[in-house]
């Protein structure tokens, strides 16, 4: 947390152990590759330096396409994640299942394996962290519920209720952990399990980020973001730690507990380390279900209810998009349901784009530039301006190619002027269509035009055959200079072509 906090662009990202890289860590037969603690330490260096590399190269960029409707629904359903993850410790009963909501339906349908005892200490817990919280104890209203809530099973205890201890689930240490060396030869087995935990750390860490307040350091945090939870790995592989991302429990913690800055994280990694040392043996008297109460009020804190109305309120797409993203978060592994939640914005995207292409006809009369709706067939000696209205990408390229007008056997001495201003660099579809275009009015005894302020594209435009580098007008900085040019030669060429004939 502390190699992590110094360096993340979000000052209350808490970067540690996350029950995603638990999973993906315990796929890897570390015992295998040589001794578990050398093999671990570089496993958690190599996640580390990925992640810093990341970093440095501004991978964050990549999260553009990442929608915040997918965003929404990531977040919630970790919130929600949090909450059916702790329904065993604070319930006593071990569910079976595979996936959280299965083994949630597991315990509503087992109602009588509830071990009452478990269940009444985090019931007290949970209700005293909402009540004293509204109290002046503030943020130590949860430390205070969780005390006594373990008191309350220390009470159970004494009666012949036992209820979990820490202590009784994990060997709590009474010091930190010694510096170890990595094991340099497993390192080729562990390049592509060290990705795979950089990329889960990372996606995580960029969800739960989206969710926390930003602080001074705001511009480009994301990417201080990667290198700050890569800074914890190396550290915390140095001192035998596991690879570590940015907690979603931890960093809702801390929010609910009215952190304002980074400080108050760098004070928490310092309050554990002395708990470490000096209260080891006061640590494994915590409750676990007094534990699971204040995670759960924690992950029920974290789903926003006004952000999912407000995506909701967006539109059907939007509020699909959402829905997916939350289930398949809830029922497969994070970077997959991510990854799959991406791909959906990536594929609505494209299909938002290519249906809100317009085309719009231009028509100058007087000094004036009129808009009006284009005609399906090309008329015979006229000249039509046409300016489309939308991204034009491989998507829309046929789409445009579709609404412009179509010529036939009347069309002839005709000249369609496409305005491209501020258009791109022109894909290989586009300029396919383009041409097409372009050689069936030549076929009609016509022609296209094509005025645009893009360079390069004049260049790609300028090497197909059909259109003519003589139909190509480049728009200077007096907006419709270029365009009134062009029109005015269309007009000589429709008149000398009818004083021809």
């Amino acid at each position: 947390m502390l190699g992590g906090v110094l360096f993340t662009g979000t000052g209350l990202l808490a970067v540690q152990s996350t029950g995603a890289m638990a999973i993906l860590v315990a796929d890897v037969d570390l015992e295998a590759l040589g001794d578990p603690q050398a093999v671990l330490c570089t496993l958690t260096l190599l996640t580390g330096l990925t992640m810093v590399l990341a970093g440095i190269l501004r991978a964050d960029r990549l999260l553009r396409f990442v929608s915040h409707s997918v965003m929404t629904g990531f977040v919630s359903a970790v919130g929600v994640s949090i909450v059916l993850g702790q329904l065993d410790n604070a319930t006593g009963y071990t569910s079976e299942g595979a996936n959280r909501i299965l083994r949630a339906f597991d315990l509503l349908i087992h109602p009588g394996s509830v071990h009452l005892p478990t269940l009444a200490v985090a019931v007290l817990t949970a209700g005293l962290i909402v009540l004293l919280r509204r109290t002046r104890l503030g943020a130590l209203g949860m430390v205070v519920a969780v005390a006594a809530g373990s008191l309350a099973a220390a009470g159970l205890e004494a009666l012949g209720h036992p209820v979990a201890l820490v202590s009784q689930i994990a060997d709590v240490p009474a010091s930190l952990p010694a510096p170890v060396l990595p094991s340099l030869g497993a390192v080729p087995d562990l390049l592509l399990p060290a990705a795979s935990l950089a990329f889960v750390g990372l996606i995580q860490g960029a969800g739960i980020s989206a969710s926390l307040p930003a602080d001074g350091r705001a511009p480009g945090r994301l990417s201080r973001d990667f290198v700050g939870q890569g800074a914890g790995n190396l550290l915390a592989g140095l001192f035998r730690g596991m690879p570590v991302g940015g907690s979603m429990s931890a960093s809702s913690l801390a929010v609910s507990g009215g952190a304002a800055n980074r400080t108050a994280l760098v004070l928490a990694a310092i309050t554990m380390a002395l708990l470490v040392l000096f209260a080891a043996p006061m640590i494994g008297l915590v409750a676990m279900p007094a534990l699971a109460a204040l995670l759960i009020v924690i992950g029920f804190g974290a789903v926003k209810v006004g952000k999912i109305r407000s995506v909701a309120g967006a539109g059907q797409l939007p509020a699909t998009v959402m829905a997916v993203t939350f289930l398949l978060t809830l029922l497969l592994p994070l970077q997959f349901a991510v990854l799959v939640g991406v791909g959906i914005s990536a594929v609505v995207f494209v299909a938002q784009q290519a249906g809100g292409l317009r085309l719009r006809r231009i028509q100058l009369e007087r000094g004036r530039a009129v808009e009006t709706s284009p005609p399906a067939t090309l008329p015979a000696g006229e000249v039509v301006i046409l300016q489309p209205y939308g991204a034009i990408f491989y998507a829309t390229a046929t789409t445009l190619r579709e609404v412009l007008p179509q010529p036939d056997a009347r069309t002839r001495d005709a000249v369609v002027i496409l305005r491209l201003r501020g258009a791109e660099k022109a894909g290989a579809t586009l300029l396919r269509e383009l041409g097409d275009y372009a050689g069936a009015l030549r076929g009609a005894g016509s022609k296209l035009v094509v005025v645009t302020d893009n360079t390069h594209l004049l260049d790609q435009l300028g090497g197909i055959d059909s259109i003519g580098e003589e139909n190509l007008y480049h728009s200077t900085r007096t907006i419709g200079e270029a365009l009134r040019h062009a029109a005015a030669d269309a007009h000589d060429w429709i008149g000398g072509r009818t004083a021809a004939r």
